[in-house]
């Protein structure tokens, strides 16, 4: 089991926390952290063409380390479906699963915003521009599937994948709840202190939420609308 995180979290969301983590001591050395500038979805090349070649390439190779998740948790490649279903990674519930996941971006989108501002008032969090594509044609679209990447990788890996194996291993579920929720504020620490109590804050509510539901595709809901708005709202912006 414990090799099985390693590999997951190795190719995928651990990497991110070790670069996050290094994103933040190096901001730390150069100065306040209020003065340091953090930038999702940067432009990959100076040419728009091969900008929108590697951009989707990147997001293409990021859901690899989904479908190695799913395929662990389902122990064979023709149980792909049923360990889908297994987790609430389906359409079964369409209605319910968009209107908790509304829900959820409602509250967690107010909270975000308001962590953000302290910390920024604080001076412990990064200026943060969640898309700094310039505006071209395809523009939207790539941002629109970055924010799908992003709510697939988080909630199939942190949620449905780490819980399921920690929980294997002999851990108890409080246990289990805080650490995935450490772990997932860990990989934004290269935001700042606001964006990492904040991702604890919704890694805790989203684990209980899919321990009592057992679904994570509200999750998914959730994590693409907070995205899509983020990226959307400063790609209209610079637009």
């Amino acid at each position: 089991m414990w090799l099985q995180v390693l590999l997951v979290l190795g190719v995928s969301l651990g990497a991110s926390a070790l670069w996050a983590a290094l994103s933040l001591a190096e901001h730390l050395a150069r100065g306040p952290l209020s003065e340091a500038q953090a930038t999702m979805n940067p432009p990959l090349s100076p040419q728009p063409l091969i900008d929108l070649l590697r951009q989707l390439t990147g997001i293409a190779l990021d859901l690899v380390p989904v479908l190695l998740a799913l395929y662990l948790l389902a122990g064979s490649a023709g149980a792909l479906g049923t360990v889908r279903r297994r987790i609430g990674l389906d359409a079964r519930m369409p209605l319910p699963d968009l209107g908790l996941g509304t829900v959820l971006f409602l509250l967690m989108g107010l909270g975000t915003l308001a962590l953000y501002g302290a910390g920024r008032a604080l001076g412990v969090t990064a200026e943060v521009t969640t898309s700094g594509l310039a505006p071209h044609w395809w523009t939207v679209p790539v941002l629109l599937l970055s924010a799908v990447r992003h709510a697939l990788v988080e909630e199939v890996v942190v949620v449905a994948f780490l819980t399921d194996r920690l929980t294997r291993i002999g851990w108890s579920w409080p246990v289990v709840l805080v650490v995935t929720a450490l772990f997932r504020g860990s990989y934004h620490l290269y935001q700042g202190i606001g964006p990492f109590l904040g991702n604890v804050v919704m890694g805790l509510v989203f684990a209980e939420l899919y321990r009592r539901t057992g679904r994570v595709m509200p999750l998914v809901v959730a994590h693409f609308l907070l995205d899509a708005v983020g990226f959307l709202g400063a790609a209209r912006l610079l637009g």
